[in-house]
């Protein structure tokens, strides 16, 4: 999608507020699975709110397209969303400089960095409410594969969670170096889970870096 774009310090690939924000996203929504629109109480104003007992009978998948990328070659990507306290997950895919594809997966319910050689899968925790995650895309491609990031293929969003929006970055901006509308007002920062919660080999998550199938 970006491959052939001039790549702004700053790309947003989904933004609750607008006529069409799913507009490059494929949705997947079966049975049990409710994704919608809704007005968030704190950030009054819509937001999209993904909820399923099962994490893999709700996501959304960008872009829609199994066979196109994003070729996004930004290093960094922070997801802006709340809490629902229940199980969430999210995933990353990178192409790397042996032009290799390779998944990043983050989720809330499992409690050890699980490592192939094709996936990682690393575990966090969130605060209640509204929350900040970044992941820094080459420093996890280069801890965890030994490789070097070239640049982001596809990001796939699952249930349970709302979120405000995702966007890439080439560095890890501060607050108040942010536009208005890539700011949570009031909101907390993701922290890593209680190291009595991990084993030895678990996944370092820090309130500002960051999948085995389901």
């Amino acid at each position: 999608m970006f491959q052939t774009k001039f790549q702004e310090p700053l790309i947003s690939v989904y933004y609750s507020i607008g006529s069409r924000p799913l507009e490059n996203w494929a949705v997947h929504q079966f049975k049990e699975g409710e994704m919608q629109h809704v007005q968030d109480d704190l950030l009054k104003s819509n937001v999209l709110q993904l909820q399923s007992p099962n994490v893999n009978s709700c996501y959304m998948t960008c872009p829609m397209n199994l066979k196109s990328s994003l070729s996004v070659r930004l290093p960094f990507v922070t997801l802006l969303v709340k809490n629902l306290e229940r199980f969430f997950t999210f995933e990353i895919m990178i192409l790397d400089n042996e032009n290799i594809r390779r998944r990043v997966r983050v989720s809330n319910y499992h409690t050890m960095k699980k490592l192939s050689t094709f996936m990682v899968t690393m575990p966090f925790c969130m605060n209640e409410g509204w929350n900040q995650l970044n992941l820094n895309l080459a420093a996890i491609t280069s801890d965890s594969f030994k490789t070097t990031y070239v640049e982001t293929v596809r990001v796939q969003v699952h249930a349970n969670c709302r979120l405000r929006r995702i966007y890439f970055s080439d560095q890890q901006y501060k607050d108040d170096q942010l536009p208005n509308s890539y700011k949570l007002h009031g909101s907390k920062d993701v922290r890593e889970k209680p190291k009595s919660l991990l084993r030895k080999n678990s996944a370092v998550v820090d309130k500002y870096s960051a999948g085995d199938k389901l």
